[in-house]
């Protein structure tokens, strides 16, 4: 896109990032709009967050962000520098001078220095990719699942630049074009290397009520011991401009991370838009031991890597698995690096270095105990030798800061039990449904499968709920008291609603065989071994033992006559009937 006639003295195309709007941004009274870098700042208090075209856009538009303000504030260098900002409404101000003196660099359309592109970048044979290539929502060979059906013919310029930062994060690995100039080509083709840096990880940060918070809030000290930073950092725009081979080199610190050159690109455009894009693999980097590095991620100890490099420990990024939400996993948010650890034995787990972080603020007194951020989670799940995206994670966790606290790890562990609750309880649950398949004759894997699903599904929300409350309780095992309560009344719904949908067939019941013996099963058995269960899990419940008397509970359920004659309106109940009537329980805020 050329410049409006009498905005700019240049003759060539530009499309200036620092003051072209690009990015998607929500505001607080939640409308959406599109802003430029400038804008970003200078009205970042009242935004409630940045919008991507997906959420892993958002992850990496957010890593760019942060890498240009710890790079404009050259800071924080400590935690007091750190509350001079936070309390300073102006502290991002020094941005504006910044963006001026690189506003070069991030110029998408820049001859020679186009923002995270390689100026000529061309393959030998002069091939130009599709856009679909840096696209991420338009699967290869699967156009019937586009939004953007039947394939992207062109970009806008600020959609291009969204999907330019996304492909350095994101890309998928695969073959790719070889680049004229690149030492790793072999018969015009290099072989996979891997995906995008970000793609590699679980990605988590703090979230704030409004943009200004969020970057603040994961915006960490460079003397930050868990962190390894050196004087030096520095983001990609202010490196020499990539060529179109490779190049292996330690990392820096968190604004080289953020801004790693994974892919070497090439924007084709004309005066309306971008319509081609040359893409191949960038800069390697491997993720084994870069904890002290990477501050976006938990982390796992490998012990295979180990095995392998006779090397203890080794680290790897601990990716999200898209079948689990967030709330289940709290213990690795919130688990101290210490309590990780057993003995002299290095820890199996490492919460992410920005929740660390958030841990030492409140520990400190720079943020009060009951201060609310969201924990979000988000990240890549590829498939078919991470050649394709198949699902991507988008979750959050709302909790008090003080379950990042160092020296009182009560409210913590409360939160981790009760997550443990529900696990539990939602196992029994399971159990539940695959005896009362088997007393009825029927596959009971799949049953099981369902009714997790459906228990996990209904304690979410009230578990969300509990948790985001929990600081407010002078005395968290009141809580955890009162979760048990609420977990015992909505699985107990809902077991209600599997026994009166089992059919006549488990009412009669059968013989059945386990590892353990051969016995008769039925429904009121397999009732009687469920509350059983869970009286056992929930324990510390004074009333718990009351079961036969709640009638929530079905204690005293009249057990119905079995039938020979058709389906009854009892049986044709489903787990999806079940779930309808679960709704969030009051005295979880008790």
């Amino acid at each position: 896109m050329t410049e409006p006639p009498g905005t700019s003295s240049r003759t060539i195309p530009s499309f200036d990032l620092t003051s072209r709007p690009w990015i998607g941004v929500l505001r607080q009274d939640g409308s959406e709009d599109e802003l430029s870098l400038r804008q970003v700042f200078a009205h970042v208090g009242g935004l409630r967050r940045i919008v991507g075209d997906l959420a892993t856009q958002e992850f990496a538009l957010l890593r760019l962000l942060l890498a240009v303000a710890h790079d404009a504030l050259q800071g924080p260098r400590d935690i007091e520098d750190w509350a001079d900002l936070w309390s300073d409404p102006e502290c991002f101000a020094p941005v504006e001078t910044y963006l001026d003196t690189h506003r070069r660099r991030f110029d998408l359309l820049d001859p020679d220095e186009p923002f995270f592109q390689t100026a000529g970048l061309r393959t030998a044979k002069g091939e130009v990719s599709p856009l679909n290539r840096i696209v991420a929502d338009v699967p290869n060979g699967e156009p019937f699942f586009t939004a953007r059906m039947p394939t992207v013919t062109r970009l806008t310029f600020a959609e291009a630049a969204r999907w330019v930062v996304h492909a350095h994060a994101f890309d998928t690995s695969g073959i790719k074009s070889g680049a004229l100039g690149d030492a790793r080509v072999k018969g015009g083709k290099v072989y996979p290397l891997g995906t995008g840096w970000a793609g590699g990880l679980g990605g988590v940060f703090a979230e704030g009520e409004t943009l200004r918070e969020t970057l603040l809030l994961n915006l960490m000290a460079a003397d930050t011991e868990e962190m390894e930073i050196a004087e030096d950092d520095r983001p990609a725009w202010r490196r020499e401009p990539c060529g179109p081979g490779g190049s292996e080199r330690s990392v820096t610190g968190p604004r080289d991370l953020y801004t790693w050159q994974s892919r070497r690109l090439r924007l084709h455009h004309d005066a309306n838009g971008v319509h081609g894009v040359v893409l191949g693999y960038g800069d390697p980097l491997a993720s084994r031991n870069m904890h002290r590095r990477e501050p976006m991620t938990a982390w796992r100890r490998s012990t295979a890597q180990e095995k392998k490099l006779r090397r203890t420990p080794v680290y790897l990024p601990r990716e999200h698995d898209p079948a689990q939400s967030a709330w289940r996993g709290i213990a690795s948010l919130v688990a101290d690096r210490a309590e990780a650890a057993q003995g002299a034995e290095a820890a199996k787990y490492l919460r992410p270095a920005i929740l660390e972080w958030v841990s030492r603020l409140v520990t400190e007194g720079h943020l009060p105990r009951h201060f609310l951020i969201r924990a979000r989670v988000i990240g890549a799940a590829y498939g078919t030798q991470q050649s394709v995206i198949d699902d991507i994670v988008d979750d959050h966790v709302p909790m008090p800061v003080v379950l990042l606290h160092r020296q009182d790890r009560t409210y913590a562990q409360q939160a981790v039990g009760a997550a443990e609750d529900a696990d539990l309880a939602v196992r029994a649950l399971g159990d539940l449904a695959a005896d009362l398949a088997r007393a009825a004759g029927r596959d009971h894997e799949g049953p099981r499968r369902t009714a997790r699903a459906v228990g996990f599904d209904a304690l979410e929300e009230p578990y969300r709920t509990w948790l985001s409350v929990l600081a407010e309780a002078d005395d968290p095992f009141e809580r955890r008291t009162a979760w048990k309560r609420s977990v015992r009344r909505l699985i107990g719904r809902l077991s209600d609603g599997l026994i009166e949908g089992a059919g006549d067939a488990a009412w009669q019941g059968r013989t059945v065989t386990d590892k353990q013996s051969t016995r008769w099963l039925n429904t009121g058995l397999a009732d009687t071994w469920f509350r059983r269960r869970l009286a056992r899990l929930l324990t510390g419940l004074n009333d718990i033992g009351e079961d036969r008397d709640d009638e929530r509970f079905g204690g005293d359920r009249p057990a119905p006559a079995p039938s020979n004659g058709p389906e009854t309106a009892r049986s044709a109940t489903t787990v999806s009937d079940i779930d309808d009537r679960v709704t969030p329980d009051p005295e979880i805020l008790v």
